[in-house]
């Protein structure tokens, strides 16, 4: 097709498509919809259980009927997909409640499998939680032993997609992790369910409210021996790769905001769904501005997922989703 050029008295005027709300709507290159937001929700025992996490306001520690209350809600403004962190009663060094038949995320997931049928539901997969040292694997003479891990989260994923999970989501870093995972559901009659990998997951200072949201803080040293160092984005191009090659279906970014860049890089070169986790700290760092009525939350949060759409996330894991569609509904 021949090249279009202008006349040079004719003066170029981008802003006619800005004027008003409509045409900026009518020609804007990227969209937010509720249908791509994923809802991490965090589940301990109990009964009528709606435990306030203080770092990160607005989030709860839900029983599991408070959570399936929670979702419906959450249904009601569009949102069909959920992310799931089981707190335990009890922790030891193995992480056992992980993959108990009768373990928080399992019984969650049976009664959000019988409240709703047709929802996504999305498991977290590691060891971190359960474990009494917080790491997220079996801890061998001070150091977290990769191998010897891989079977408990492999444990994990079967016990989660048996109780009725859509996707299980290795979140640990260990190497050879999707491909534990691939083959222990495969074995299990549970070729359908689908992985959606923590692949390019950061050694992140973002991540302080969480830890304390899902209790799971290491007991000694850090995570920074199999995490990724932030420094690095060549190397997050090999860890999807790998995870590619090993059966992900999904591929992630963790977390989503300070690694635009890494998401933008990695886009091209990945062929399947990609995730972005916009974290517990961005996302108490947005509420703690807020409250101090420093920023204007909603512009600032829809600023934000939609520079993370932007940069090339498919889907985006947010702690904001639910008031992110009741923003985008009243639109």
């Amino acid at each position: 097709m021949q090249q279009i050029t202008r006349r040079p008295e004719v003066p170029v005027r981008l802003r006619r498509l800005r004027r008003t709300a409509p045409v900026r709507a009518l020609v804007r290159e990227t969209r937010l919809d509720p249908q791509q937001l994923i809802y991490p929700l965090f589940v301990r025992g109990g009964k009528r259980v709606r435990e306030p996490i203080l770092s990160m306001p607005g989030q709860f520690r839900l029983s599991v009927d408070e959570l399936v209350a929670e979702v419906g809600t959450a249904r009601h403004l569009g949102i069909e997909a959920v992310l799931l962190f089981g707190l335990p009663d009890v922790k030891d060094p193995l992480g056992k409640g992980a993959y108990a038949e009768e373990g928080i995320v399992q019984e969650a997931v049976r009664a959000l499998r019988a409240a709703y049928s047709d929802l996504v539901i999305i498991t977290d997969v590691c060891l971190c939680e359960y474990t009494s040292h917080g790491h997220c694997g079996v801890v061998v003479d001070g150091e977290v032993d990769n191998d010897a891990t891989l079977d408990l989260l492999a444990r994990t994923a079967v016990s989660q997609a048996a109780a009725g999970a859509d996707v299980v989501g290795p979140s640990a870093m260990m190497d050879g992790q999707v491909a534990a995972l691939r083959r222990g559901l495969d074995e299990a009659r549970l070729g359908h369910v689908a992985i959606m990998s923590y692949s390019a997951k950061y050694a992140s200072a973002f991540y302080g409210p969480f830890r304390e949201a899902a209790d799971s803080a290491p007991q000694f040293g850090d995570r920074r021996g199999y995490q990724m160092d932030p420094a690095n984005v060549r190397e997050a191009e090999r860890e999807l790769a790998l995870d590619l090659a090993e059966g992900a279906d999904v591929v992630m970014v963790k977390p989503a905001l300070a690694y635009l860049d890494v998401i933008a890089r990695v886009r091209p070169v990945v062929p399947v769904p990609l995730a972005a986790y916009n974290v517990s700290g961005e996302y108490a760092l947005v509420k703690a501005a807020a409250q101090q009525g420093w920023v204007d939350e909603s512009r600032v949060v829809l600023e934000i997922l939609t520079a993370i759409a932007r940069a090339g996330a498919d889907l985006i894991i947010t702690y904001h989703a639910k008031e992110v569609a009741g923003w985008l509904s009243s639109r």
